[in-house]
This record gives C-alpha cells, structure tokens and sequence, in this order.
C-alpha cells in the first residue's frame, strides 16, 4: 500500500505539474532517499510544515521541531509531537486541524464514522474520490489505484483520510490568508516558534531522562581540577 500510496503521489504531481495554468505557481516533488544531508537542505527553506498523522497514532514525531526552530510555521494534527509544541509554543501559533485522540477512539468504538455515508454529506470529497475512480491520475493505468478506494471506502479508512480532509483544507486557507495579508503577525509567530523550540533541547532531553527514567544521579566533578591547562616545557 505504501509503495502505491507514492506512485499515486508521482501521477497526481504529472497532472499537476503538466497544467499550464498552473505551471509556474505551484510544484508536487517527492523526494527520495530522504535522510540528514536532504533535510539541512528543505528544513532551513520551509516557510510551512505539515504534520498530518492522525491524532492518536503518535506518528509525529521530531521532525517538526527542526522546522519551527528554523522559522516555518506547523499545519498538524493533534498527535505525538505537536500536542507538545502546541502546549509551549501556543496554539495561537500553531495550525491545529481535525480530529483530536478521544474522538478518533469514540468513533472507532461506536463505529458511526461510514465512509460512503460521510461522502454523501460533502460533495467536495466525493468529487475528490470521482477523480481517482475515473483513472484521471492514470489514463494508461485503468484500476490501479482501487486499492487505495478500497481502503478509504471500504475498509472504514482506518485514518479517518476523509473524515479530517475538509478541516485539513480549511486550515490551509487560513495560513494562505494569513502569509498573504498579514505578513507582520506572520513574522511575530515565527520568531515565537524559533524562541520557545529552547525547551526541546537535547540537553534537557537527556537530563529528564536521566532522572525519571535511568534514575540516575549527576556526578560532581572538580573543574578546576579536572580541566586545568597544563604547561610543558622542552629543555635542549
């Protein structure tokens, strides 16, 4: 699934990058071998991160703390990661979106979230879904991305994809608007992100998990002692 999830991803951005109305306003990349040396490069360049895991499946996780400490601005789910910068941060500069952990659960237990159902509420996804069942991301590959549908329509879509969809897209709008008409309250919560990210420091990292979960005690060392220059000399 993953693997189609990609190729979904590489026909979708063909479209997309192949319209020529839009051509030189917006790209799809996906990039591969993601690893260190490609993200000194995308992190310091981001304006917007995007944490989208479903609320509860502590898929997030630190990634996002490099990108606000490099001044982008989070659009995120409440999950792992982002409910502990939203808590010292503030999520008046945070983009929260969709479903929280407690809902995710109470809709799996009483089993009210359909799919199908849901669809027929929101004419705007069931075009969304119209676009994949008519092949228009693979006219060359008829069928190949059932998978997917199925997965989302008929298996429950276990990620609630479409339940928090819409919500997704509605935050977006309110970034766009923000970055397009406030520039100034864009910059003030973009320095908020870059000085309160201090607190997830490897140093107090590593001293909360000496204490609450080594339960280690620190060893007094003699600086002076320890580290004091010493001088050589070399008789001839």
């Amino acid at each position: 699934m993953a693997k189609l999830i990609i190729k979904f991803i590489h026909n979708v951005a063909r479209v997309i990058n192949r319209d020529p109305k839009i051509e030189d306003r917006i790209k799809v990349v996906f990039l591969k071998n993601y690893g260190v040396s490609l993200a000194e490069r995308i992190i310091p360049a981001a304006d917007i991160s995007e944490q989208i895991s479903t609320a509860g499946h502590e898929a997030s996780g630190t990634g996002n703390m490099k990108f606000a400490l490099n001044g982008a601005l989070t659009i995120g789910t409440w999950d792992g990661a982002n409910v502990e910068m939203i808590q010292h941060i503030g999520q008046e500069n945070f983009f929260t979106f969709g479903l929280n952990a407690e809902e995710i659960y109470r809709l799996k237990e009483t089993g009210e979230y359909q799919p199908r159902e849901y669809l027929k509420e929101h004419p705007e996804l069931e075009e969304v879904i119209h676009l994949i069942e008519s092949n228009f991301f693979s006219l060359h590959e008829k069928g190949i991305f059932e998978p997917i549908l199925h997965r989302l329509l008929e298996e429950g879509d276990p990620f609630f994809v479409l339940r928090d969809l819409l919500d997704y897209d509605q935050c977006r709008q309110r970034v766009f608007q923000l970055y397009q008409e406030n520039q100034k309250e864009w910059q003030k919560k973009m320095l908020l992100n870059i000085a309160r990210m201090g607190y997830f420091s490897s140093d107090r990292s590593i001293q909360e998990y000496a204490e609450k979960v080594w339960n280690l005690t620190p060893v007094p060392l003699d600086i002076k002692q320890k580290f004091a220059p010493t001088m050589r000399f070399r008789h001839s």
